[in-house]
């Protein structure tokens, strides 16, 4: 019999999310960085083998909102807690149990296992860990508690275990050589955003949206050229760099990635644009993928 189901990862920012995604799949599909709010969508990717598909959801980190974008990252969540198979709570050994206590409810009403992970083990001792654990199980007694480090792989594999155990019995839900409810655009606009956020500091990668207007695949190269939208003109200046030499570096850095992702050559051409307040104006956000 064949099993598939959705597995949902959903957490605080920060914890690890999307290094536990790309550690249960496999390859780098969400981007990474150390900054709050680097995932903004709901990113799927999905393991199939000829006796399963398990479609993997890696989802914004959970806060309160101050701009109507966090509001549209919020209902990625929503969505994500309202059609899980199996949860995968995630933590940290710092986080001082941040979670909203809406969502420890939703968590401990859920019909659906619960499997918390607790992240980077590698950077404590028996003793704090012991500690962590404890308390959640007083917070979410239903959880079954898994101390993992997903940058290491440490129980990466009894994740994937218990995963396989607790996946209902079903039919596929997307074709068996699909890895991705992405398109390839995509991943472009991310990998440029990482870069992004790995490049500048305090506002910019906040107030930055990446468009990708065009994407021509040739014989031997891909062709891209993308607008990155910031808020203020100030903005603009600090993204480009003096004599564009700020953006020029960070261009590099994201072809490359972008001919590791896709196998290819790629000819990569970065614009900046003013779009103001578009955090902010729901026509703008639903123009830039915030569909909610």
């Amino acid at each position: 019999m064949h099993k598939a189901g959705f597995v949902n990862i959903i957490g605080c920012p920060n914890v690890g999310k999307s290094t536990l995604l790309n550690a249960l799949i496999g390859q780098k599909l969400s981007i990474i960085s150390s900054k709050a709010q680097t995932t903004r969508h709901r990113v799927m990717g999905i393991v199939n083998e000829p006796e399963y598909q398990i479609i993997f959801s890696d989802t914004p980190g959970i806060l309160k909102p101050n701009y109507k974008l966090h509001e549209k990252m919020m209902r990625f969540v929503s969505e994500a807690i309202e059609d899980a198979d199996i949860f995968l709570l995630i933590t940290d050994m710092f986080e001082d149990i941040a979670l909203e206590e809406s969502y420890i409810k939703k968590l401990n009403e859920a019909e659906q296992p619960v499997l918390l992970l607790i992240n980077k083990i590698d950077l404590t001792d028996e003793t704090k860990l012991h500690a962590k654990v404890a308390q959640w199980k007083e917070k979410i007694p239903r959880a079954e508690i898994i101390p993992i480090s997903a940058l290491h792989n440490a129980n990466i594999d009894v994740v994937m275990k218990r995963i396989l155990h607790l996946l209902p019995l079903h039919a596929p839900f997307y074709d068996k050589d699909q890895i991705t409810d992405k398109p390839e655009r995509f991943f472009v606009s991310e990998i440029i955003r990482e870069k992004i956020l790995l490049n500048y500091q305090k506002e910019i990668p906040y107030s930055v949206e990446v468009v990708v207007e065009s994407f021509k695949e040739e014989e031997k190269i891909i062709r891209i050229e993308a607008t990155i939208f910031v808020e203020r003109d100030s903005q603009k200046g600090i993204l480009i760099g003096h004599k564009g030499e700020t953006i020029k570096k960070m261009g590099i850095q994201a072809r490359t990635d972008c001919e590791a992702f896709f196998d290819k050559h790629i000819h990569l051409q970065l614009y900046v644009k003013v779009d103001k307040n578009w955090r902010n104006d729901d026509k703008r956000l639903k123009r830039y993928g915030y569909h909610y």
